[in-house]
Parts: structure tokens; C-alpha cells; sequence
């Protein structure tokens, strides 16, 4: 089965712009109708994740704080 680049390049790239522009409001009115969810929330943060952000926030804290000069 061919992938949507080459479907493109073999078939769509060669309509007019008028017909592509008419084939990308098909598909996106499909798309907005199709009852999926665009972004899937069910990723979530692992602990280890958190520690790496929280060790990452706290060395830029550091380093942000070591330049600061009293004035």
C-alpha cells in the first residue's frame, strides 16, 4: 500500500491548485467530523520524567542565580 508522500507526489501535485485546495477542505471537514480526538491526553508523566524535569529546573535555577550580582 503506498504512504500519503507518495500518493501525493503521483497523484495529487499534478491537480490543479483548485482541485487540491478542494481535496485538503474534504479531508479536513472529515477529519473535524470524524469524532477522534486530535491530541491524545492519555500520555502522561512517568516519576522518572518528573525528577528529570524538576533536576533540570533546579540546575537552570543554579546557574541563573549564580550570575545574578548584588548590586
Amino acid at each position: 500500500m503506498p504512504n500519503a508522500k507518495e500518493i501525493y507526489v503521483e497523484h495529487i501535485r499534478t491537480l490543479p491548485m483548485s482541485e487540491r485546495l478542494r481535496l485538503a477542505t474534504i479531508i479536513l471537514e472529515d477529519l473535524s467530523t470524524s469524532g477522534a480526538p486530535l491530541l491524545d491526553y492519555a500520555d502522561s508523566w512517568s516519576q522518572e520524567d518528573m525528577r528529570d524535569a524538576a533536576a533540570y529546573s533546579l540546575q537552570r535555577a543554579d546557574a541563573h542565580a549564580g550570575d545574578q550580582r548584588i548590586v
